[in-house]
Order: structure tokens, then sequence, then C-alpha cells
């Protein structure tokens, strides 16, 4: 496991205010609500934030989400996972695999992430996100502190031997042309807030490196044990 300290402020200060300003964009403007964040994160006990697993295909970002899922859910944590597949079977069923459709799939998938944070809820979004420029991007969707990158780290030639899904085979035999890691690049993150090393730790020691990070940091109470609200 390793902790990157630097990035925890860096969200964009311009993805903050899309969607939440006083002007209208279009025909619409944001209406405010009458139940705040505030006010559900005091009911749950917790603050909403967004955990966004990156990775290779097959590095074991869908199974380490929803084995945290598992043991905050046991810790009386609102948590649900947004799992890459699982979201083109409806979300995003109507986008293909192209540079465009890959990033309005990310994008789709952050703006519902914002949705379930301001419901106070731990989100914890398992997408491969290739390319570090819309990883910024959605990362810019999120006021400071609210979103965390974790690289779930795993080397091409381990996550091609275990190949859960037959999907590299399917790459090198030329079935998928643009595949993460064969046909298409993907961009190490740079400055993740965390980095979790699947080839080499087990799934319960990646599960429990996890919640000591977020133990730490105090994310799973933020805003709350600050105001002294917990």
């Amino acid at each position: 496991m390793k902790i990157n300290e630097t990035t925890t402020g860096e969200a964009g200060v311009s993805g903050i205010a899309a969607g939440h300003g006083d002007k209208p964009v279009g025909q619409v403007t944001w209406q405010r609500p009458g139940v705040t964040r505030e006010d559900r994160e005091r009911k749950n006990g917790h603050s909403g934030r967004v955990l966004w697993f990156t990775g290779l295909p097959g590095s074991g970002k869908s199974t380490l989400a929803f084995s945290l899922e598992r043991e905050l859910h046991a810790r009386g944590i609102a948590c649900y996972v947004l799992d890459g597949d699982n979201v083109r079977h409806g979300l995003c069923r109507d986008l293909g695999f192209s540079e465009a459709d890959r990033r309005e799939n990310l994008r789709r998938v952050g703006e519902v992430s914002k949705l379930f944070v301001d419901a106070g809820i731990v989100v914890l979004a398992a997408l491969v996100s290739p390319n570090a420029e819309d990883r910024q991007m959605v990362r810019n969707l999120f006021e400071e502190g609210d979103f965390a990158e974790v690289y779930v780290r795993c080397s091409l030639e381990e996550c091609e031997r275990r190949d859960p899904k037959g999907l590299y085979k399917k790459a090198r035999s030329g079935l998928i042309p643009s595949f993460t890691g064969i046909g298409a690049p993907y961009d190490v993150p740079e400055r993740p807030e965390l980095t979790i090393d699947t080839q080499t730790e087990s799934a319960n020691e990646s599960v429990a490196a996890l919640i000591e990070y977020l133990e730490a940091r105090g994310d799973l109470l933020g805003r709350l044990a600050e105001a002294g609200q917990v």
C-alpha cells in the first residue's frame, strides 16, 4: 500500500459550481433542496465520499470495491459500488468504447457519484478509466476532500495471466482492437491518494489497508467529526 498525502486538496474549483450555481444553464436552474447534505450526513453519521478505483482490466478493482463495500456495510456505513461493467447495462448502455464514449461514460458515473455524495453516501467507483485527463475531469466535479483516487496496481503480465473475463485473449486475437493495455494505452496515475498493489497484497490485506486509510483521514466521519456532531 502506498499513500500520497499531496493530492488531497486538488479538486478543481471550476467543477465545484457546475450545476450548483445561481445562473441558469440553458433553460434550467439548480433547485435548492429542503434537506441539505449536512442533514443527510448527520442522519447517516458520516460524510459522503468517493473512492475512485482505477487500474488495468483484471487488476482487481471490482473485487476490491465489493469487498470494501461489505466491510463498510457491516460497520453501518451507507455505501454503494458503481461498477464499470454494471453501469454499461443501464446508465451507459448507449455508449461504446471510442475515446469520446469512454470519456462520456466517466462523466456520467462522476455525476452520479456526486449525487450520491450529496446524499451522504460513500461511493466506491470501479472503472478502468485509462486516461489521466478524463480522471482529472471527474475529480474536478467534486469539492475539496470529497474525492480520492485509488490506483489498483498490477502488472500487465499478471492481469493477462488472470484474464477473469477472457478479454485479454480476445484482444490478442484481434476481436477487441482498442482493449486497454493491449491496443489502447493506460495512463498510470502520477499522484493517487492511495496505491493498492493487488499483485503482492491479498484481498483481505488490501481491504484492511483501505479501512486504515479511511479511518486515518477521518473520511468516515469527515465534517461531522470536525464539527463535534458525532
